[in-house]
């Protein structure tokens, strides 16, 4: 069996059958009133909102919501491979996918071309400089700037 109850106007609380007042306001509304402090309150012009211990309080300050809310879910960013102005998109996953022996392997020999270029450049470049002594060509010390 349902019983009709009607709410409280100041605390929102239910007022069963018997229970509260009903009082209707000079523009017509009726008012149903749960008890005596409410029906005081609400003569004093009282807001519930600023009235702890009622709904309206409760529902401002965000207090009973615990079971109904559920954490939210956090995006995560997917990393998507783009082409580089050198490099297309299949040459940086072909890169992507060597083994890393492979890698290092190529590293070294690519030091050890470097190094080698280096040494035959610096026997080239040993006969054809003209040494002006050990600490090269001297540079006049206190010359004025120009007055710009």
């Amino acid at each position: 069996m349902v019983i009709a109850t009607e709410l409280c106007a100041l605390s929102e609380y239910r007022i069963y059958p018997g229970n509260g007042k009903l009082m209707i306001r000079r523009d017509g509304k009726p008012v149903f009133v749960g008890s005596s402090k409410a029906f005081s309150l609400t003569m004093q012009r009282k807001k519930p909102a600023k009235l702890v211990w009622t709904q309206a309080w409760r529902r401002l300050h965000k207090k009973g919501l615990t079971e109904t809310t559920l954490k939210k879910r956090t995006r995560r960013t997917n990393k998507v491979a783009r082409a580089v102005v050198g490099l297309s998109l299949d040459e940086i996953r072909k890169k992507a996918a060597q083994k890393p022996e492979f890698r290092t392997a190529q590293r070294s020999a690519a030091l050890a071309e470097v190094k080698n270029r280096k040494s035959t450049n610096k026997a080239k470049g040993s006969k054809g400089k003209n040494k002006a002594g050990v600490f090269g060509t001297k540079i006049p010390k206190n010359v004025a700037p120009k007055g710009r």
